[in-house]
């Protein structure tokens, strides 16, 4: 089973093609605090994709330590860009995603340089199910994916190495630096209160643009280009298909959908953000942890009315042959062994049932019971119950007051999917400052001749 975890950094390594997650997200407008207005209308064509390339296969687009991107390369790069946005980018897109194809080839080899050089094994199999996850979110067959790519003059094993690169880096990245990401339980303890005292204020259905600024002097030019990449929007491209060829946060591959969050749920500065503006509007770039992020109100919905509590609980018995003093003992246990996170491997010995139970409202509860549960919060031990011949007790491992509000586990998966983010970011920009880099396409030129 694919935790949370895992599912937030691996799926960085899927693009969803032919326009199925744009039609989610509207155009906006910029600036916070503006309503959108009328979309312009978009530009359906494909006669920015082409169909086959005519220009020198082997002009040098840019040299990465000895390793020459062609201008074909970055044609077919291109040519994906415009697949997975479903044609919907305006004639002055174009140059953007041209230095956006060359930027995501001189990083793609870079990550192989590193892959190779750490010996970071990428199954077959698993580039195969990423690609087949790919198929089946399209709608369409193999036989017409692989035919779509065809007629625009790209090989499927261009898609696969693409893939091959993203899942391999995140292994790596998970491999190196996983151990350095500490997400401690205070840090979910203050988001969690900060969301509580929030709950009764309006919710948001959100989206995010991440653009990393490598380096400070750089940040003018990158919050120019976070300018233009808005600028598109209100020219009628949807926000999913930006978010997706330029977004580096997680979120890219669904066209930087984040769903519902509560206020409090993002940092400060994209919080405070995001609460003054209308749906349907986008906010300017926001400086925050080394990127500047454009961040979308699609919808709000009204505050959470609190409804009934519901627990998490960790329930352990033991028969009263064991003696009430020895199954006092024996269950307490439940309260340092990590029992919420391994209950159903946990081993309190022979004569002791362990089982987990999820969102357990208090009426879920056997009568005989309820008592003992009603009034605790996480961290709480029940006294012991007997009844039915056998002695019991519960450990709560997380509490909802009826809120609505995520579980420790989804906040520590955010907060470590932010962290390893921000760190494989750094570590790419530590490659590249070691390693030899000569980007010769300019913006101007195309590469197809």
């Amino acid at each position: 089973m694919i935790s949370i975890r895992d599912f937030s950094v691996k799926t960085a390594a899927c693009a969803i093609f032919f326009g199925t997650i744009l039609s989610s997200v509207p155009a906006f407008s910029q600036g916070a605090g503006q309503a959108a207005g009328p979309a312009a209308p978009a530009d359906a064509s494909r006669k920015g994709v082409p169909s086959t390339y005519h220009g020198p296969m082997s002009a040098v687009a840019a040299i990465v330590n000895d390793h020459v991107i062609t201008t074909y390369d970055v044609q077919q790069r291109v040519t994906l860009m415009l697949m997975s946005s479903g044609g919907k980018v305006t004639p002055e897109m174009l140059p953007q995603l041209q230095t956006q194809a060359v930027r995501d080839l001189v990083e793609d080899q870079l990550k192989s340089e590193e892959i190779a050089k750490f010996k970071v094994p990428v199954d077959d199999s698993e580039v195969n199910d990423h690609l087949q996850g790919m198929i089946s979110q399209s709608r369409v067959t193999p036989q017409q994916f692989e035919a779509e790519l065809k007629q625009h003059g790209v090989s499927i094993d261009t898609l696969k190495k693409e893939i091959r690169t993203s899942i391999g880096w995140m292994n790596l990245v998970q491999g190196r630096f996983r151990d350095r990401v500490r997400v401690d339980q205070d840090q979910v303890d203050d988001t969690l209160e900060r969301m509580r005292e929030d709950a009764k204020k309006e919710q948001y259905l959100v989206s995010e643009i991440c653009i990393p600024v490598p380096e400070p002097s750089k940040a003018q030019e990158y919050y120019n280009a976070s300018l233009s990449l808005i600028e598109q929007m209100r020219k009628g491209v949807p926000f999913a298909a930006v978010a997706h060829q330029f977004s580096a946060c997680p979120s890219a591959a669904s066209g930087g959908d984040l769903g519902w969050l509560h206020a409090g749920e993002l940092p400060k500065e994209l919080d405070e953000a995001i609460r003054a503006l209308p749906p349907g509007s986008v906010t300017n770039p926001i400086p925050s942890e080394g990127a500047f992020m454009i961040m979308a109100v699609r919808d709000k919905r009204p505050a959470v009315v609190p409804g009934e509590p519901s627990w998490t609980l960790v329930y352990a018995s033991a028969p009263e042959s064991v003696g009430r003093n020895k199954a006092l003992t024996e269950l307490q246990k439940i309260k340092t062994a990590d029992a919420c996170g391994s209950s159903q491997r946990l081993d309190l010995g022979p004569d002791v049932s362990v089982a987990l139970q999820e969102n357990m409202k208090l009426s879920d509860i056997d009568p005989r019971f309820r008592s003992a549960v009603d009034g605790l919060g996480r961290g709480d031990m029940s006294g012991i119950v007997e009844a039915d011949g056998a002695y019991h007790m519960v450990y709560v491992c997380d509490k909802d007051e009826g809120l609505g509000l995520p579980s420790r586990s989804a906040i520590e998966d955010r907060l470590y999917s932010r962290q390893l983010s921000q760190i494989a970011q750094q570590y790419l920009r530590d490659i590249e400052r070691k390693s030899m880099v000569d980007i010769r396409l300019k913006s101007q030129e195309t590469p197809n001749g």
